[in-house]
């Protein structure tokens, strides 16, 4: 019975413990398709201490919970920088922005109206 009851405080030790780390946030992240979805999502995740993230192609809003013992949201806003999508804070450089597909060019006026539905 001793055995029992120490495993059950070790668990709930261990679950009150867990909560506590993780964190979750938003950003405002551009983009107008499936790919840069992908890419936007690939990136967070990428970034140590980021484990989920999910981006809305209509709203592009950006929810991510994250360890914030590893990482915060100016290192991710970073990371979604570095692949070529501009953030309400940061915006990505030229180079990286010209790079992508040439339908994710969502600076593009013409590109944005050939994705709204």
């Amino acid at each position: 019975m001793k055995k029992i009851a120490v495993i059950v405080m070790m668990l709930f030790a261990y679950v009150s413990f867990g909560q506590n780390k993780n964190a979750k946030g938003s950003l405002e992240v551009n983009g107008v398709c499936q790919m840069c979805k992908d890419r936007i999502e690939k990136a967070c995740i990428k970034t140590k201490g980021v484990k989920s993230a999910i981006w809305n192609v209509k709203t592009h809003e950006l929810k991510v919970i994250f360890d914030e013992r590893k990482t915060n949201l100016d290192s991710i806003e970073s990371s979604v920088a570095a692949v070529g999508h501009d953030t309400k804070n940061l915006k990505a450089p030229d180079d990286v922005y010209n790079s992508l597909h040439a339908c994710c060019f969502y600076r593009d006026k013409e590109v944005q109206d050939d994705h709204k539905e």
